[in-house]
């Protein structure tokens, strides 16, 4: 008999986990994240780094190369908010392959898991990526405008793939396109021929290494379509994903203003003791803990089988309505300081501008 309640006490390897990614986050990754935005470019010590804790090897089979655990949606959740208040950009990056591992574990067969994920099995930064977003105002997931066509024993994939992390460096896509009234996912090497891959200049993010993917009568054969393929589960987990580096970013931000309010003053006292800018702090950390709820609550029923479709949608909605207000409000805290480059609000802001438009980024 199912049960609405849900259990977010800690393993001790999810304990003892988390106190490595917060160590990582506090003393590696915050302390790079402002030069890896300048440089519009991931670093790959980092990258290494993150993916040296093995989320991507935990699902796999051990006889791929990976641990041979059973999946963990709540698990992986908890790792990209600790890394998240690191750097939500890293985190997005160093995490796809993860992504495209757990898309293979869960709609793919056996072939496809033997054929594509041993090249992930590795300590350093291998990189696969879900292609599922599209250029479009009016993108809706369910109705991509990318088409798959039968030909033969293959299928012809045609249309353009946007929002692509580290797409440069990848090795495979899991990539989305409508067929025959629905829509399917097919694994479609980096190297395919009528395949290519176009950075694109956004306004955050920018140390994920953004790109879009353009297929033109990329061949792919029946083989490689996701037999067990399930959008809504994928976009489900995708969405607490995003909340987990929303929450995470969040997180860091609000952990920054607050001294700075203690300590800052106007009018010959802190403007901490001001009940404008007390209210704002506190309002902070109201909406972070209800995002994180929100967020592990659908995570919890991810992981115990129960139905999540409506707890990971009111997450999502929650996490971008209150990571933009958080964003703006962390400016705000910081008056014209806020403004200029030489403290991270600015940056988080545009990071946290990205959660409404990762469209199955990072499936947890």
């Amino acid at each position: 008999m199912s049960t609405p309640l849900f259990d977010l006490t800690l393993t001790e390897e999810q304990r003892i986990t988390r106190e490595s990614m917060r160590r990582l986050a506090r003393d590696t990754l915050s302390s790079q994240a402002r030069a890896a935005d300048d440089a519009v470019a991931a670093d790959p010590a980092l990258l290494d780094a993150i993916s040296g804790f093995g989320l991507a090897l935990m699902p796999m089979p051990e006889a791929l190369g990976g641990v041979g655990m059973p999946r963990s949606p709540l698990s992986n959740a908890l790792a990209v908010e600790d890394l998240a208040q690191g750097d939500m950009s890293h985190t997005l990056a160093a995490l796809q392959p993860m992504a495209a591992v757990n898309a293979l574990m869960d709609f793919g067969d056996e072939q496809q898991q033997e054929r594509w994920l041993p090249a992930l099995a590795a300590e350093n930064f291998a990189g696969a990526a879900v292609a599922l977003n599209e250029p479009r105002a009016t993108f809706e997931p369910g109705a991509p405008a990318t088409i798959a066509n039968k030909a033969g024993d293959s299928y012809t994939l045609n249309g353009v793939k946007s929002l692509v992390p580290m797409a440069a460096q990848c090795q495979w896509f899991v990539v989305t396109a409508a067929l025959d009234g629905d829509v399917a996912a097919f694994v479609v090497p980096a190297d395919a021929e009528g395949l290519s891959i176009e950075p694109e200049p956004y306004m955050g993010l920018r140390s994920a290494n953004m790109a879009s993917l353009t297929l033109e009568n990329v061949l792919v054969p029946a083989r490689e379509k996701l037999p067990n393929f399930d959008l809504n589960r994928m976009l489900d987990l995708s969405r607490i994903g995003q909340c987990a580096l929303a929450v995470g970013c969040c997180q860091a931000l609000m952990e920054y203003s607050i001294p700075y309010v203690k300590e800052r003053k106007a009018f010959g006292e802190p403007i901490a003791w001001r009940q404008s800018v007390a209210f704002m702090v506190a309002n902070m950390g109201i909406e972070i803990e209800g995002m994180r709820l929100m967020m592990l609550r659908a995570a919890s029923r991810a992981e115990q089988g129960l139905d999540f479709h409506r707890e990971a949608y009111l997450a999502q909605l929650q996490c971008m309505e209150k990571a933009m207000e958080i964003g703006t409000n962390g400016i705000q805290l910081f008056g014209g300081a806020g403004f200029v480059r030489d403290y991270p609000l600015e940056m988080w802001y545009r990071n946290l501008r990205g959660i409404a438009v990762l469209h199955g980024s990072l499936m947890v």
